[in-house]
């Protein structure tokens, strides 16, 4: 029992040490305005509308015709901000009232992409140039 004394005394004081070496911060509670909900709710609506477009089966024909990987451009979706998705789903409501054309959502995707390379996130095209 007395060779483990030594043993105990020291992790003992390791975590004495430990814990008081760790700062906690204080939590607080805020009220949260009706507006930061309500866009953070838009925000989800909106990616959750471009993630649809992307499950089509014929935008799918039309990408791997065009070479663009699905899942690589699902990804791409994924990581946009809330504002860049608002403005894609604001081009997508400018299309004729017909239904979204392919054309329409092809552009959108090349835009994707082309900002995405320009961010220096991904490097698609070689022809853009990541900003430094």
């Amino acid at each position: 029992m007395r060779t483990f004394r030594p043993i105990r005394k020291t992790a003992s004081l390791l975590l004495t040490a430990s814990l008081l070496g760790t700062s906690m911060a204080p939590a607080r509670a805020a009220m949260v305005a009706t507006p930061h909900l309500l866009a953070a709710e838009q925000g989800t609506r909106d990616r959750a509308r471009l993630a649809s477009l992307l499950e089509r089966e014929d935008l799918q024909r039309q990408l791997a015709a065009m070479g663009v990987d699905v899942q690589q451009a699902k990804a791409r979706v994924a990581g946009l901000t809330d504002a860049e998705v608002a403005q894609l789903n604001q081009h997508l409501d400018a299309l004729p009232a017909g239904g979204t054309s392919v054309l329409g959502v092809f552009v959108l995707l090349i835009l994707i992409l082309v900002i995405t390379d320009a961010l220096g996130v991904t490097d698609v095209f070689s022809f853009v140039h990541p900003a430094k």
